[in-house]
C-alpha cells in the first residue's frame, strides 16, 4: 500500500527501511524516515506524530499454550487469575489495553520482538501474548509445529482498533496528499485483492471504507 502511495504521489524513489518496532516513532520524530508502516492510533502517539486516515481496523488476540490450558477468554480472565503472566511487545498499545481491563502491572512482561514473546509463551515463561489476532494467525501459519493456539479478545473488552500510517508533525501538506490518495485507493478492487493476500476479508476492508 505504501509503495502504491509513492507511485501516486510521484515520488522518485520508494525506500523501505527495516527497523525494530520500538524504533518506528522515535525514528520518525528524529527524521530518519518520512512515514511509518501502519500503527494503531492512540492519543499518546498523537502527541508525537500525525496519522493518516485509517488503513485497517483489527481485533486483538491472545497467543496461548496449545489447547488453552488456563481457559483464557480474553484480558479480563487473565486479570482474574493473579498467577497468570501476559507478555507484550514494548510500546505496543495492547500493554495499555491489558491494564485497562484489570490486569495488574506486575502480571505484565515486556519483550522486544514477536519471536521473543512467542517463545516465552511456548516455554511457559508467560501464559499469554497480547497483540493483533491476525498477526498471531500469520505467525502460527508459518510455525505449525509450535505448541501454541489463539484466543480472540471479545469486542466487549476491546473493539477493533484503527491503524494508520504515521508522519512527522508539521507536514500537513503531505498528510493531505496521502489522505487524498488513500481515499481513492481504500476499498478499490486493487486494494481488496492486495489486502486479501495478507488475510484481510471484504468485511475487514468495509470497516474502514
Amino acid at each position: 500500500l505504501a509503495r502504491r502511495l509513492g507511485d501516486m504521489l510521484g515520488l522518485a524513489s520508494f525506500k523501505p527501511i527495516e527497523a525494530e518496532f520500538a524504533e518506528l516513532l522515535p525514528g520518525l520524530v528524529e527524521g530518519r524516515w518520512t512515514m511509518t508502516t501502519g500503527l494503531f492510533v492512540s492519543e499518546e502517539r498523537r502527541q508525537l506524530v500525525d496519522f493518516t486516515r485509517p488503513i485497517w481496523a483489527l481485533q486483538d488476540g491472545l497467543l496461548v499454550a496449545k489447547h488453552n490450558p488456563r481457559g483464557f477468554r480474553g484480558y479480563q480472565s487473565i486479570a482474574e487469575d493473579r498467577t497468570a503472566l501476559i507478555g507484550v511487545i514494548t510500546d505496543q498499545v495492547q500493554h495499555l489495553t491489558a491494564l485497562h481491563n484489570g490486569i495488574a502491572p506486575e502480571q505484565v512482561r515486556t519483550f522486544a520482538t514477536q519471536a521473543d514473546v512467542a517463545d516465552a509463551v511456548a516455554s511457559g515463561a508467560v501464559h499469554a501474548y497480547a497483540s493483533v489476532a491476525m498477526a498471531h494467525r500469520g505467525y502460527l501459519a508459518q510455525r505449525p509445529d509450535m505448541p501454541l493456539g489463539l484466543v480472540e479478545v471479545p469486542p466487549v473488552e476491546k473493539q477493533p482498533s484503527a491503524g494508520a500510517f504515521a508522519i512527522g508533525k508539521g507536514n500537513s501538506a503531505l498528510l493531505r496528499r496521502i489522505d487524498a490518495c488513500l481515499d481513492e485507493l481504500v476499498g478499490s478492487d486493487w486494494h481488496r485483492r492486495m489486502m486479501a493476500r495478507y488475510g484481510f476479508s471484504d468485511s475487514d476492508i468495509d470497516r474502514i471504507v
